[in-house]
């Protein structure tokens, strides 16, 4: 994947979870950290139901279907909670 294409489409690699955050890294080496807090879906999950995370597309999106959950790297990016 070349430069440009990743900052165009950015496209997650993995997900992680805490209490507190969510982490998103994306497959150009970018580090997303973002308060849990802004998505009440996911603040209220089991450990269980936030480590079952599937990526949607090439990494567009990230979804737990445990949850019928849905967040975008875009939107993620640009702050949209």
């Amino acid at each position: 994947m070349n430069t440009l294409k990743a900052e165009a489409y950015p496209l997650a690699q993995h997900v992680k979870c805490s209490e507190s955050e969510l982490t998103v890294t994306l497959v150009d080496g970018r580090v997303l950290i973002v308060p849990i807090s802004w998505f009440p879906t996911l603040a209220s999950a089991t450990k269980e139901q936030l480590n079952n995370w599937e990526l949607l597309g090439e990494g567009d999106g990230i979804h737990w279907p445990d949850l019928d959950e849905d967040l975008s790297v875009k939107g993620l990016l640009s702050g949209n909670h």
